[in-house]
């Protein structure tokens, strides 16, 4: 008798068999199959039926084994979470899918819950192991297949990635026991953030990472070598990215699996034919350097050097007291800062697994030179290196801020190009390399361009002293507009043919939005940089103020969480400003829209208030000049490709000198609702003004509501106020918008919110720093008690109009201005 390919169809009973017709061939309609009976793929390879793991016989599971080379080795359940504690387990086919069920009640315990519905429902165990849901009549449409939905298995054929187009994740997580099915505390799965690469998570905590694939293998894993009997296959679309491994040859070939452990080690093992039993290929975890950031941020890791930490080149431990004692996890930083010019170069790297690329861009068909080229203009840029390693190399991957979770090989590493200030590469063997090349080129390069250098020297000095004298006109007209007695900027020009061009003369397609001095276009430069040009308005005479205010402020200031102000146009009587393209708009876009709110999950609100803080450190602190942004808000918190936050809008800030701790306007402008009470009230304004607007920034990510504006049926308190009134009553995380429960660490969420309430106490002295605040969100210091916030009484009346959280008419000009005026 042939053994076939055995079909079930929509419920009754029968016994085990094996069926006299060709492989295929589908049961009658009806079929179900019951407790004590199995199914068999076509040629024997897997079967399928209920079990109960050795240690717990008291569960019942379906699920899918080895029929032919090692019965009993479980390779897909089904109820992982929903075991049946007698044999009463029953399995049928409808319309919608494959149900697992008991005989004694119609209530389902698991269903494939397929998205459509199919006419001639059939359920087929293929002879790869994969269960597959299909009309009768379309052999190769599947409605749904379990090879969508893996468990702790990896099986020849099966994807681990992701559909873009269906949304399917395909991920695996290991069995909680040998005796238990249900998920773990494990997961691994494709990381679509950044360069996808496969990463373990513990909970949420990264555990270890495979590094990128780099053509023909992943970065991180140098032992995962061409071998005879398996090969894998990376793609990358459009609509789709994941990997799968193929056996060379399904009939000759060594069957192979990879299984992901309780403890999160993954090891791939392949059936030993002459004796009968699996053995163990390749382990992907194998030692400390492969756990997360062993060396913290800018440190290698080397299991062959002793200490097996060090720190790249150009940067020193962060903390040397805690490295000489073997603690290496507070990672490096740089010596010296990037200047962000053509002074800085690159020092190159062998043998390394590159770093984290959650954080990073890629282009496939970009050479290395191009790729040196991106990054060298990008002042954000801190290392390049190839995609793909096969043919010499080809492919561009940048990344962005810290280098994380490196380690150093003594064979089989990539290269990385890591950026270094000009000072760091004097005497570096990769520098003299370049100086004896230009030693032999400068000379020729002299004799060839002299005269066509000194003609364009006349020309381009001539252009910028007419350009020169038309930006220091404009800037002496405007008064005291700047804080210093003249102009002293370092900003490229554009002229304004340049602009109208690059925006399509100003074209109401291009158009991102407009605000009370003027209109924003997004444009593409012609060497194909998009930028955003915020172009002020001739009606709008205190524009001026905050065209000049904002060029002297941000043309200074140079860190990633702050928009990059690239140029400026002050011709053809024009005031505009140009910055970096911000493809994903304001913040508020996604905090204030229901149905993008329902994908911003808390991952992505965590990175952005971490981003923020750091923004506003650097601006309070680090930076050459001391800056009060006085309007952060929602929508001056703009995102770029990955999401990273960047603070805009410097029109209204004031610059301090070293000694000033405070001031005072008569002239109040900012956003009701962000403003603290001394500033709303008094026009008294420090560091502290932003660090409570802040405060309110954090309560808006946490809940997704605006705090102007907020409306509860029990009382007339804004946002701030009812988060206080919540954490009087131990109810802190009431506030939370359900997306980020849903997706989040709710100890996590809370300290936030703890710290919110920190920064919007009614007194600025009782508010901490953003030194302070970057360390509270870092978990490095205890959290102090908080005091009640600004405009804050429990004694409001539900008619009173006249308390600032009971009006709900916002007080801006527009969605994009940032200016209000209020009498003292």
């Amino acid at each position: 008798m042939k053994e076939t390919s055995i079909i079930l169809v929509c419920s009754c009973l029968f016994s085990i068999m094996t069926f006299s017709s060709a492989a295929g061939d589908t049961i009658a309609a009806k079929e179900s199959i019951s407790d004590g009976q199995t199914i068999v793929s076509a040629r024997g390879e897997f079967e399928m039926g209920f079990f109960s793991p050795q240690g717990n016989p008291l569960n019942r599971y379906f699920g899918i084994w080895y029929k032919k080379i090692s019965p009993g080795t479980v390779v897909w359940v089904a109820n992982r979470e929903a075991p049946i504690s007698n044999t009463s387990g029953v399995v049928r086919v409808s319309s919608r899918g494959i149900v697992v069920s008991t005989n004694q009640s119609t209530r389902s315990i698991w269903t494939s819950n397929s998205s459509a519905s199919v006419k001639n429902p059939v359920a087929q165990l293929l002879d790869t192991g994969n269960l597959v849901f299909r009309d009768e009549n379309e052999v190769e449409n599947f409605a749904w297949q379990s090879f969508d939905h893996p468990g702790n298995t990896i099986l020849p054929g099966m994807k681990c990635g992701f559909d873009l187009v269906s949304g399917v994740d395909r991920y695996f997580s290991p069995w909680k026991s040998d005796d238990d099915p249900a998920p773990g505390e494990y997961t691994s799965r494709l990381d679509k953030n950044g360069y996808p690469q496969l990463i373990l998570m513990k909970g949420s905590v990264v555990r270890y990472r495979t590094g990128p694939w780099v053509g023909s293998r992943f970065s991180g894993v140098p032992v995962l070598k061409p071998n005879g009997f398996y090969t894998i296959e990376y793609v990358i679309t459009p609509t789709e990215v994941y990997y799968v491994n193929h056996l060379v040859n399904s009939s000759e070939s060594p069957i192979t699996r990879a299984v992901l452990a309780p403890d999160g080690v993954s090891t791939r093992y392949k059936w030993n034919s002459d004796k009968h039993s699996w053995s163990q290929f390749l382990t992907l975890e194998a030692g400390d350097c492969d756990r997360y950031e062993a060396c913290g941020r800018n440190g290698v890791c080397n299991v062959n050097k002793s200490p097996r930490c060090e720190c790249i080149k150009g940067f020193d431990p962060k903390r040397p007291e805690h490295w000489a004692e073997a603690d290496w996890t507070s990672g490096c930083s740089r010596n010296v800062e990037l200047e962000c010019g053509n002074e800085d170069g690159f020092f190159k790297y062998t043998g390394v697994k590159l770093p984290d690329t959650r954080w990073s861009k890629y282009n496939m068909s970009m050479s290395l030179v191009e790729c040196e080229d991106m990054c060298l203009k990008d002042c954000n840029c801190t290392a390049y290196s190839n995609t793909d390693i096969r043919n010499g190399g080809s492919g561009c991957l940048l990344w962005f801020g810290d280098l994380k979770d490196m380690r150093g090989y003594s064979a089989d590493g990539q290269d990385l190009y890591v950026k270094m200030a000009a000072s760091e590469l004097k005497g570096s063997k990769n520098s003299g390399k370049k100086t004896r090349v230009w030693i032999v080129l400068i000379p020729v390069f002299i004799v060839l361009a002299a005269i066509l250098c000194l003609f364009l020297l006349y020309r381009i000095r001539k252009k910028r002293t007419k350009r020169a004298g038309i930006m220091q006109l404009n800037l002496y007209n405007v008064g005291d507009a700047t804080r210093e007695e003249g102009p002293d900027l370092d900003l490229p020009l554009l002229g304004f043919i340049q602009i109208a061009k690059a925006t399509d003369n100003f074209s109401d397609n291009n158009k991102l939005g407009e605000g009370g001095f003027g209109a924003v276009y997004k444009g593409v430069l012609e060497d194909g940089q998009e930028i955003a040009v915020k172009r002020l308005s001739k009606d709008s005479r205190q524009g001026v103020k905050e065209f000049m205010n904002e060029v002297s402020c941000i043309a200074k200031l140079q860190h990633r969480n702050l928009v990059r102000l690239i140029a400026c146009c002050v011709e053809e009587q024009e005031r505009m400003l140009v910055y970096e393209y911000m493809p994903n708009k304001g913040l508020d876009s996604y905090l204030f829209d229901r149905e993008k709110c329902k994908s911003f999950d808390w991952q992505k609100r965590y990175n952005i208030i971490n981003g923020t803080a750091k923004g506003l450190l650097y601006l309070h602190q680090d930076s050459r000049l001391r800056v009060i942004h006085r309007d952060l808000k929602a929508s001056n918190i703009l995102l770029d490709y990955e999401m990273n936050p960047k603070i805009s809008d410097f029109g209204l800030a004031r610059i301090f000198g070293e000694s000033e701790t405070e001031a005072c306007t008569t002239r109040v402008v900012g956003t009701y609702g962000y403003m603290p009470p001394e500033y709303a009230i008094e026009g008294l304004f420090s560091t502290k003004s932003d660090v409570y607007s802040f405060g309110v920034l954090l309560l808006e990510i946490i809940s997704g509501k605006k705090n102007r504006g907020f409306s509860h049926p029990d009382h007339n308190l804004n946002l701030a106020g009812h988060a206080w009134r919540c954490h009087l009553e131990n109810n802190l995380l009431s506030i939370a918008d359900e997306v980020i429960l849903n997706s989040s660490n709710e100890h996590e969420v809370f300290r936030v919110t703890e710290i919110a309430l920190l920064c919007v106490q009614e007194y600025p002295e009782d508010r901490p720093s953003m030194s302070s605040v970057v360390l509270m969100l870092s978990g490095e210091i205890a959290l102090p008690n908080s005091k009640k916030p600004g405009f804050y009484s429990d004694k409001q009346k539900p008619n009173d109009t006249t308390s600032p959280s009971s009006n709900n008419t916002s007080c801006s000009i527009n969605s994009a201005s940032v200016s209000f005026y209020a009498p003292r």
